[in-house]
């Protein structure tokens, strides 16, 4: 005879503070020339790059994006008005007491762009697996409360699994973004309220059970 068995599925959610700041810097230059444009790009992106290295280990990663240099044509021909260059790069920040004086400082350098920030966790962050503990807890109490009412008690775990099949369980960070130009001449201190991040487990646990009382 087969032992009986409850599936349950159980399920938390908690809301934590961001470990993790990301932000997109662009430089660009655009002239008629194509030569000095890739000149100026050039030294502009030095300048970006001394500028980030001044911020030392508050910076936790630092990686080039995406090189353009294309041309312009706005009006009808073959010979392009102007020629425009663009380097971004992606910038990865712990230090969020740092971020605050960072971003319009970046921002107050000349023909730079900022895109950002995004909040993030970092990947493998506790607060992931503290949530999957608690939603597997979530699951045996549910178990416990089914065998309950049939009379009987939880015996022996069968199987745990993510409800969504190699995720984890975790939903998609949200993410919060501010653009900036480059347009100031003094760069504050920018005041930050990182966004909490949104972290959900869901398992589904199979038990057995031993024999009910149905006797009632």
């Amino acid at each position: 005879m087969m032992q009986p068995t409850i599936t349950v599925r159980g399920e938390a959610i908690r809301e934590v503070p961001p470990e993790l700041a990301v932000f997109s810097v662009s430089v660009s230059a655009r002239g008629r020339d194509k030569e000095a444009v890739v000149t100026r790009l050039t030294e502009r992106q030095a300048e970006l790059r001394a500028a980030l290295d001044g911020y030392g280990e508050a910076i936790e990663r630092r990686e080039t994006g995406h090189l353009q240099v294309y041309p312009d044509f706005k009006r009808s021909g073959e010979r392009p008005v102007a020629y425009v260059g663009t380097v971004d790069t992606s910038v990865t920040v712990a230090d969020f007491g740092a971020l605050g004086e960072m971003l319009p400082s970046l921002a107050a350098m000349d023909q730079v762009s900022i895109f950002g920030p995004f909040w993030q966790l970092r990947r493998g962050s506790t607060a992931g697996a503290e949530v999957r503990r608690a939603a597997i807890t979530d699951a045996l109490d549910r178990a416990r409360e089914y065998a309950s009412a049939v009379g009987a008690r939880i015996d022996r775990l069968v199987e745990i699994s993510d409800e969504i099949a190699g995720g984890g369980g975790i939903v998609p960070i949200a993410a919060r973004t501010m653009a900036f130009d480059a347009k100031r001449e003094s760069a504050p201190v920018l005041q930050l309220d990182p966004q909490r991040q949104t972290v959900q487990a869901s398992v589904l646990v199979r038990v057995t059970i031993t024999e009910p009382d149905l006797s009632e």
